[in-house]
């Protein structure tokens, strides 16, 4: 089975309104798509979506890269997933988010080519799994008014963005911890927004509040922070920003710097790397989390077949389409309130509607 075709997209989707994290706030979701055809008549779609705050891409350098990749990747085997990214890889370095795109694409193919669905042809089965739901930054009562909310619709934990200052910090927790009472947990995440100190002083201040772990208190690069800080307070700390790849996972392990592992495909490279990640973090006891940027639910089907066929991916944080103003997607996972239930069919289950498509700028290689 042989790659004929691919058609690149810039894959925008506007916001019901901006959202804020420590990092910066997003407008919109300016994403990338990848679709894959081949001579078995099978069609791969496959999503990015460049978070250039994270990971250094953009809409506009990934577009850039996708055209280059495509243009390697035509007349290969669909079906020699490695050796495909190993091309891409050798090219380029970096650029997980666009090479993401692309491996998603050809595990649909792969997966449409064996007749499973995805999480099977990984080697799992469907269970059942439930996302989050997160608030972004704003005034406490703002944050504490989503999260009644939230529990109100059945959410089973609150996720809360933090990583401003301490004082404001704790008073967002505090203001959230009071509107909804002591039983749901909540999941906190600093987006890299703190120091060691600070992020000392919240979580001491907010670890007997229910609080079931921290993402990413400090800078990706402080490893040691995060392992003092496993020493210091009672919150668990998870890795996010600090974990890109399987090498970042075995540094991890290898200090003892966290407790959770965040594994996102648009930092990974896709499955093919998420699933070195969760074999490490398997291999040393720590449970994993499937994480998302601002992608459709396109890639969010991806990501629970991924999360549905590893049994150590404990945490679903499946909520990006919850902020988009549209959705474009055919097929795919199904939200029943924060139950997520995948679809049967082979590959991914999920495409794109084209009458959406016909607005998005696109590049097809070979040229239609």
């Amino acid at each position: 089975m042989k790659i004929t075709q691919i058609d690149i997209y810039r894959y925008d989707i506007p916001l019901k309104a901006p959202i804020a994290i420590s990092l910066g706030t997003i407008e919109s979701a300016r994403n990338l798509l990848v679709r894959i055809h081949t001579d078995a008549g099978f069609v791969g779609w496959g999503e990015g979506s460049p978070f250039w705050m994270i990971v250094g891409e953009t809409q506009e350098t990934g577009f850039a890269a996708a055209q280059d990749f495509a243009r390697l990747l035509l007349g290969c085997p669909a079906l020699d997933i490695e050796g495909n990214l190993r091309k891409l890889d050798n090219y380029l370095p970096g650029n997980p988010t666009v090479k993401s795109a692309f491996d998603m694409a050809l595990y649909d193919l792969a997966a449409q080519a064996a007749g499973m669905p995805l999480y099977a042809f990984l080697g799992g089965t469907k269970r059942a799994l439930v996302t989050d739901e997160t608030i972004y930054l704003n005034t406490p009562d703002r944050m504490a008014e989503d999260a009644v909310r939230i529990k109100e619709q059945g959410g089973i934990a609150i996720k809360v963005k933090l990583g401003t200052n301490a004082r404001d910090d704790i008073r967002r927790v505090e203001a959230i911890r009071k509107a909804v009472g002591s039983d749901i947990p909540i999941r906190t995440d600093a987006n890299q927004g703190w120091d060691f100190v600070t992020a000392r002083t919240v979580l001491t201040t907010i670890q007997d509040w229910n609080v079931e772990y921290c993402e990413q208190p400090v800078r990706r690069p402080h490893f040691g922070d995060l392992k003092r800080l496993r020493q210091q307070t009672r919150v668990p700390i998870m890795a996010d920003e600090a974990l890109f790849d399987h090498r970042d996972a075995l540094r991890l392990v290898q200090e003892e710097a966290v407790d959770y592992f965040n594994i996102k495909l648009s930092k990974s490279g896709g499955i093919f790397n998420a699933l070195k990640i969760n074999a490490i973090a398997e291999a040393a006891c720590i449970p994993c989390m499937i994480g998302c940027m601002s992608e459709s639910r396109l890639a969010m089907t991806a990501k629970a077949h991924f999360a549905s066929a590893r049994r150590n991916v404990v945490f679903c944080d499946l909520d990006a389409p919850f902020e988009h103003a549209t959705d474009p997607v055919v097929g795919g996972l199904q939200y029943n309130a924060y139950q997520i239930d995948l679809p049967d069919t082979p590959g991914l289950g999920a495409s794109v509607d084209e009458s959406y498509l016909r607005n998005m700028k696109k590049m097809s290689f070979p040229a239609e």
